[in-house]
């Protein structure tokens, strides 16, 4: 056994184990006390540190996060595993004992250890085997010496490295592609194809979440040419509130396209919300407009979300009404969602927003939130820039997180949907002109001389 070495330092994350001393743990229940460790060496001029177990109980004692790797003797009596344990190790229903039953336990208290496997050398076959189980390497008894373990130490403590690494980018892509499913699935491209209206919408997730929260919006024109707009907000955070928010927002979608609106539309939203969420305690917010195919007027249906903002040609941009909006989905049985009726004029900027947008914190102190009205001067601010569309929202939401002094706590989805009546009539007054016949037909029209 080797004199014992210093203490041992802490090793950044980052840091190879070249020069730097570890920690190895030796697993092995040796009666007859053949077995001992060689004197290790290094050609770095580091140590390694040795700690001694006789058994997997006492090993879990000795198992500390200064442990770089262990060294598991695969002879080890069945006798050494835990109190609890099944202690022939059997796993596959066939009444055989399982010769690796001491490894997998280890694997299982140690994921983030390397662990090296110690067996007779004629014992290859279950020394192969100890590595497809989940061992970085193997050894055998009768070959070792000082120089080859500290080597085979130091092999296993970075393979378990790069092991880890290429598990934790695996997992990051997985994350990745999972939260571009959620993404088309919370923020759809918008069916207005023959519309009038310009659409833009803006997202942006919470600090510390690399998926998107309970966040949805939706924009479909109908046959008769009306146009459904949508918002919403699964209370909480993480993939079970991203995947209802999914569901209401598909639900919303295809209940839209039917033919529903109003109240009809948002009880039965409430009875899918009921019968998918994980608890009663679950909630969701949800704005709706349905504007008219004259683009001059629309239904307003609010269930307990924020107004949105509408801004007309040479006016300030308001809250549209919400006295008369209904509890958010989920909280009242048999709620009621009463449509109101809003005039929008020729020209107008209708913003759907979440409540990520207005519960940012300002000040110096960070006390006081924006809140709606902070958030209507500060877009009149912008417009009065001559900002609009994508820009408009960008800027926005942009300048809501500098007045929060950075990250937001919560997720921010805002929509803006947009009408150029001006504009409107010049496209028709161009497409009029390229139809075919239409200047012969104006010439027949013509008085005569």
């Amino acid at each position: 056994m080797p004199v014992p070495v210093p203490q041992q330092r802490a090793v950044p994350a980052a840091e190879t184990t070249h020069g730097a001393d570890l920690t190895l743990l030796v697993i092995e229940d040796d009666p007859a006390g053949t077995f001992a460790v060689p004197e290790l060496s290094s050609t770095t001029g580091a140590r390694i540190r040795v700690r001694t177990a006789r058994n997997l109980t006492e090993a879990g004692r000795l198992l500390t996060d200064d442990v770089d790797c262990i060294l598991l003797d695969l002879g080890l009596e069945a006798g050494s595993l835990p109190c609890g344990t099944r202690p022939d190790g059997r796993d596959d229903g066939t009444g055989d004992p399982d010769e690796l039953a001491a490894l997998k336990h280890v694997l299982r208290i140690a994921p983030r250890h390397a662990v090296l496997a110690l067996t007779a050398e004629g014992d290859a076959e279950r020394a192969a085997e100890a590595v497809r189980v989940g061992a970085q390497d193997y050894l055998f008894r009768d070959e070792l010496d000082g120089r080859l373990l500290s080597r085979a130490i130091r092999y296993a403590v970075e393979r378990k490295r790069a092991d880890t690494a290429q598990h934790q980018l695996t997992e990051s892509r997985l994350r990745a592609q999972e939260n571009a499913r959620l993404e088309r699935g919370l923020l759809p491209t918008p069916l207005l194809d023959g519309s009038d209206l310009a659409f833009a919408a803006h997202y942006r997730p919470g600090r510390s979440r690399a998926l998107l929260g309970g966040d949805f919006y939706d924009t479909v024109r109908t046959p008769d040419g009306t146009v459904h707009a949508m918002i919403g907000d699964v209370c909480g955070h993480g993939p079970d509130e991203a995947a209802l928010g999914v569901e209401l927002r598909i639900a919303w979608r295809a209940l839209t396209l039917a033919g529903l609106c109003g109240d009809a539309l948002l009880s039965t939203l409430q009875q899918v919300l009921e019968h998918e969420r994980q608890s009663e305690e679950i909630f969701a917010t949800l704005c709706t407009v349905d504007i008219a195919p004259d683009g001059r007027r629309a239904g307003l249906c609010i269930a307990g979300h924020p107004a949105p903002l509408i801004a007309r040609q040479g006016r300030a941009a308001h809250l549209l009404p919400y006295e008369d909006g209904g509890p958010a989905l989920g909280l009242l049985p048999h709620a009621r969602w009463p449509r109101r009726q809003v005039e929008l004029g020729g020209s107008w900027s209708l913003m759907m927003y979440t409540d990520g947008l207005i519960e940012g914190r300002i000040g110096q102190e960070g006390t006081q939130r924006l809140g709606q009205d902070g958030m209507v001067a500060m877009v009149n601010g912008r417009l009065a820039q001559g900002l609009g569309g994508e820009a408009l929202l960008e800027a926005a939401v942009t300048q809501v997180q500098e007045l929060n002094g950075g990250e937001l706590t919560d997720d921010v989805a805002v929509l803006l949907l947009e009408r150029d009546e001006a504009r409107i009539r010049r496209r028709g007054r161009s497409a009029s002109r390229s139809r075919p016949g239409a200047a012969s037909a104006a010439g027949a029209q013509r008085p005569p001389l």
